[in-house]
């Protein structure tokens, strides 16, 4: 039951931290496209145009540091992860090579938001 318990109260906390990421990416002019894209190879927490640049947001976040910095959460398998569901999205949607596609991170504490544009590349 407190496993269950706590498991509902991470839930609810990120999906809070994931609506204050997306709230921070419009008031600096980002449309979201979708948030929360499932397919079998993964999730995209938050998909967005950046200009004309179509993003892919993986959010973190740290209530503190004592486990490290939230970007560093985003290794290399989970950055694999997620380019394979944006290889789905781009797919499900028609978006072919001509457009400009970007891989961030949000990176949240309690005082603040980092947003690492180009965070990493596309892996094959």
């Amino acid at each position: 039951m407190l496993i269950m318990q706590q498991r509902d109260n991470t839930r609810k906390i990120g999906g809070s931290e994931e609506d204050r990421a997306a709230d921070f990416l419009e008031s600096r002019g980002c449309t979201i496209i979708e948030r929360n894209f499932r397919c079998s190879a993964g999730e995209i927490d938050v998909i967005y145009w950046d200009g004309d640049t179509v993003c892919f947001g993986e959010v973190k976040f740290r209530e503190n540091l004592l486990n490290g910095l939230p970007e560093e959460a985003v290794d290399r398998k989970k950055q694999k992860k997620i380019c394979r569901a944006s290889d789905h999205f781009r797919m499900k949607n028609s978006l072919d090579e001509s457009l400009s596609y970007r891989f961030d991170v949000l990176s949240l504490t309690p005082e603040s938001i980092k947003w690492l544009k180009n965070a990493y590349e596309y892996i094959r």
